[in-house]
């Protein structure tokens, strides 16, 4: 990490291509039963690099935007490979979906489906749709990241579920064949999934007796990453819940889609920073470092903890494991925060660490989901640069900003009216 931190400077995303990769061949291994096409979502983590890894191993992608789709097709993963999710889908963005032979479009309200099949009749090309829908289960999860409560912008209730099918389901072009449900993220229980899937199984049944036949089911994503260690259910654990309720489906010859990000990629990266200075405040004290919210968001935007440790720790503070509660002796409570002009940017606040000094490397843990993804360019900072490591290969797969490039967009200044 050091030698990469001196060569690609910081802050820097790193990424482990065999983590990229055994992550999701576990998934496919305990879903195998369903056969599942699982599709990566490149909202977690877009860098083309990652989703040609990911490609290469025989994933789709779930896209949300016409930019991610555009990022799927770079990766070389056709759109009919895709899914295309999202609660506020622009004509243009529908029509390019349509256009490219998107595999399935997910469908979040009644006058999104209506647009969709106006917009593929006009087209005259069909389009397979799948009801997203909501069935009021709680994730016990951020209230920012939970979208299975009847509250939430997604999907439609299960009442309105049937009725909803009923109205659209016999439509030319846009053939509404399937559901989609995706409660929240990250989930770190089994539990949610097997209320959530008992209540879709019942709706099908209700949908069977009006004569409408589901053929495919988007069983979303959500599962939990271990930000700290053993957090989270294995994919084993959560196919051990999921399947007894989805093999009936699939002896039925139901197709099955599951949409996992965090679980793939979290663990995957990690965030290099260095230390700028140390600083004492009263009863507080510091370590400013060369980016903060501007690169991981997750911790002052969800109160995300984030294990932080110096990459060359002094002797006798290697941690044995990612803990918010970390008993060394030796160990100072210490605020981890970023050189941006806001309050709220940190990484970590009160967070028991090594003593730390000007120009120590930091490695951010599980960084590899929603880290670059969020990352913005506030108070004009540079985005940072990302790297891939393969056994001994490292590539630099994206970058550093400079300066030069915030202003590029605004160079030429042309008239509009």
């Amino acid at each position: 990490m050091r030698e990469i931190a001196r060569t690609a400077g910081t802050p820097t995303f790193v990424y482990s291509r065999a983590t990229l990769e055994g992550h999701l061949d576990r998934l496919r291994e305990a879903f195998a039963p369903i056969d599942p096409l699982i599709c990566y979502s490149v909202k977690s983590c877009g860098n083309l690099s990652v989703l040609r890894t990911l490609a290469a191993r025989g994933a789709g992608m779930d896209v949300v935007s016409i930019g991610e789709l555009q990022r799927a097709l770079e990766a070389g993963v056709p759109a009919s490979r895709c899914v295309y999710a999202g609660v506020g889908k622009r004509d243009d963005e529908i029509a390019a979906a349509i256009d490219g032979g998107i595999g399935l479009l997910n469908v979040e309200s009644e006058a999104e489906f209506e647009n969709i099949a106006r917009i593929a009749a006009e087209r005259e090309k069909v389009v397979r749709c799948a009801l997203r829908i909501n069935p009021d289960v709680d994730p016990k999860t951020h209230r920012y990241t939970s979208t299975g409560k009847k509250e939430t912008k997604f999907g439609v209730d299960l009442e309105r579920a049937r009725r909803f099918f009923q109205l659209y389901g016999r439509d030319r072009f846009a053939k509404l064949e399937g559901l989609h449900l995706h409660i929240g993220s990250p989930i770190y229980t089994v539990e949610p999934y097997v209320e959530a899937l008992t209540k879709t199984c019942a709706l099908i049944e209700e949908l069977a007796k009006d004569g409408i036949e589901i053929r495919s089911i988007d069983l979303g994503g959500g599962f939990g990453a271990d930000y700290e260690t053993a957090q989270s259910p294995s994919a084993r654990d959560y196919a051990a819940a999921i399947l007894p309720l989805m093999l009936p489906l699939k002896a039925r010859g139901v197709e099955f889609f599951l949409e996992p990000g965090r679980s793939i990629a979290a663990n995957a990266g990690v965030l290099l920073l260095r230390v700028l200075y140390t600083k004492d405040s009263g009863e507080k004290h510091f370590a400013i470092c060369d980016a903060g919210m501007n690169a991981l968001l997750r911790p002052s935007h969800y109160g995300s903890f984030h294990f932080i440790w110096p990459v060359r720790p002094q002797a006798g503070f290697v941690p044995t494991q990612r803990s918010s509660n970390m008993a060394m002796e030796g160990l100072r409570a210490q605020d981890i925060v970023g050189p941006l002009c806001e309050s709220g940017d940190f990484l970590a606040v009160d967070r028991a660490m090594p003593p730390l000094a000007r120009g120590d490397l930091l490695a951010v843990f599980t960084a590899g989901a929603y880290g670059m993804s969020m990352a913005s360019r506030y108070n004009s900072s540079p985005l940072p640069a990302e790297v891939l490591v393969s056994g001994n290969r490292v590539e630099l797969i994206r970058r550093r900003e400079t300066v030069d490039d915030l202003v590029e967009h605004e160079r030429n200044v042309t008239v509009l009216l």
